[in-house]
């Protein structure tokens, strides 16, 4: 039974994956160098916190092996998340990373082998409309460019999100995290060569991080990736799927206030902004109303004969 304290760590939890776009905005370091720090170091506190409570680590070679290949798609993930963050703005960025639980609709079929549903289809449509009111009148590069790798970004996020949904189910929460935080300051590694020939400023790498980076670092690594993950598979415990999802849609919205209040995006952002982000809100929020509502109807179908339900007397 779920606890009133329990409701409101949750949130908190919320609060804190919204402010990861923060955070990435406010350490001067480039995207993918970001990530490598982000990752080999919340991978070795991972590691600590295995080794403590003496958690299940070695699991074989295949399965070692397809966790940190999973790693690749999280470090590809988090640069474009960054990276979009940077190049846009906070806000677009997160409306970008909105679409990930209708991409995770779209894909999940084709991993589990699930038929897409109707009101599914319906919904994308009614995201792809939000950006189209974005976007109709938007000539800035950036702001296009950002909202692509966001969505992108998104993409990447809901197919890590179905593998892990199968790993979960027979390897320790904590061991996947680590093997993937591993494979993905792994992928971030083998990413240099190309990053710094055709990306990285002056062609090389830039690892020169103020004070206050160590400190925004410190945050997004023990509050907003060790915490908040471990937290948020604690609380799945007590609170229901449902609940969890639903809930989870308020990241965006967390993260795109404190935009408004940190960087004062809310002057930077055009009315046909507000409306878009409106409708693509909107349909990430009924979506899991729609979904519980369907499979309720599914189940009572096979409790009860179809005839029973819908007889007219």
């Amino acid at each position: 039974m779920p606890r009133l304290r329990d409701f409101i760590e949750l949130h908190f939890v919320i609060l804190l994956w919204g402010f990861t776009a923060i955070l990435g905005k406010l350490i001067t370091i480039p995207a993918v160098e970001l990530v490598a720090i982000r990752t080999i170091i919340t991978a070795l506190a991972l590691a600590l916190i295995i080794y403590k409570t003496k958690a299940v680590f070695w699991l074989g070679r295949t399965i070692g092996l397809k966790m940190l290949g999973v790693g690749f798609l999280i470090a590809a993930h988090w640069i474009l998340f960054f990276a979009a963050a940077r190049v846009a703005s906070v806000s677009i960025c997160l409306i970008g990373m909105a679409t990930c639980s209708l991409w995770t609709a779209f894909l999940e079929p084709l991993f589990t082998k699930k038929k897409i549903k109707p009101y599914e289809v319906f919904l994308a449509l009614l995201i792809i409309f939000g950006l189209y009111i974005i976007f109709r009148n938007e000539t800035d590069f950036n702001s296009v460019l950002g909202i692509s790798m966001a969505i992108g970004s998104a993409l990447l996020a809901s197919i890590f999100t179905i593998i892990n949904a199968n790993l979960v189910k027979k390897i320790p929460s904590t061991t996947i995290t680590c093997y993937e935080m591993g494979g993905a300051f792994l992928g971030t590694i083998l990413f240099f060569p190309v990053y710094t020939m055709y990306f990285a400023e002056g062609n090389q790498l830039n690892f020169s991080m103020v004070p206050m980076d160590w400190v925004y670092m410190a945050v997004l690594i023990l509050a907003c990736t060790v915490y908040a993950y471990t937290a948020g598979v604690r609380l799945m415990q007590r609170i229901s799927a449902f609940t969890m999802n639903l809930t989870v849609n308020l990241e965006p919205v967390y993260g795109i206030i404190l935009a408004i209040f940190i960087f004062n995006e809310g002057s930077q952002l055009s009315s046909e902004f507000y409306v878009g982000a409106s409708i693509i809100l909107l349909s990430v929020f009924i979506y899991p109303v729609i979904n519980t509502v369907a499979e309720r109807r599914k189940k009572l179908k096979k409790a009860f004969p179809e005839e029973v339900i819908f007889r007219k007397d």
